[in-house]
């Protein structure tokens, strides 16, 4: 048997509140209100990964919706499908510097080992090994330094960018309720 959404709830006087006021665009194609956006977001991160969400919207003290549930939960999933897009988006160029930055650092650091090794090996025939164990630590622990990055990336940046794509995800694909105030 199917799991029951997790709940999101909302209260306000009148559907526009949801919406951003100065979207110029078409109700479907409206930005969220950014605290609208802020209070779903924020409690879509604390329900469970596997169950399906439903946003439901209490309107206290306005008439009926001019707008249908259908229309106003179509807008609210245009919306979070247009930001997970993004986020996608942003993950994927993410992953792209990601290559980039280890191709580069696994060339700088094979360089940095290369010239530690030759400028060691020289400095050991003149017997000057201090020096040489120096030289070759210095290029070393330079070219291990230059593989900073695409490590960040692939052991640690990637993680909240494909969390907050897939929480976004599931935002578009809610169910959207209204429950119209007591007549």
């Amino acid at each position: 048997m199917p799991e029951k959404p997790a709940h999101i709830q909302v209260r306000l006087r009148e559907l526009p509140q949801l919406f951003n006021s100065m979207d110029p665009s078409p109700f479907s194609e409206r930005d969220l209100d950014a605290d609208a956006e802020e209070f779903i977001l924020s409690w879509a991160r604390e329900l469970p990964v596997h169950r399906a969400i439903e946003l439901i919207v209490h309107l206290t003290a306005a008439p009926p919706p001019t707008r249908g549930q259908a229309v106003v939960e179509e807008a609210v999933r245009h919306f979070f499908r247009e930001r997970a897009e993004l986020k996608h988006h942003e993950f994927r160029q993410l992953m792209r510097r990601g290559r980039h930055s280890l191709v580069i650092g696994l060339a700088f650091l094979t360089g940095s080992l290369v010239l530690g090794g030759l400028l060691g090996g020289m400095l050991d025939v003149h017997n000057w090994k201090t020096s040489a164990g120096i030289i070759k630590e210095s290029c070393t622990i330079g070219g291990w330094v230059a593989m900073w990055r695409p490590l960040e990336i692939y052991l640690y940046n990637w993680w909240p960018l494909r969390d907050e794509w897939r929480l976004l995800e599931r935002l578009a694909r809610m169910k959207v309720t209204l429950i119209l105030p007591a007549v």
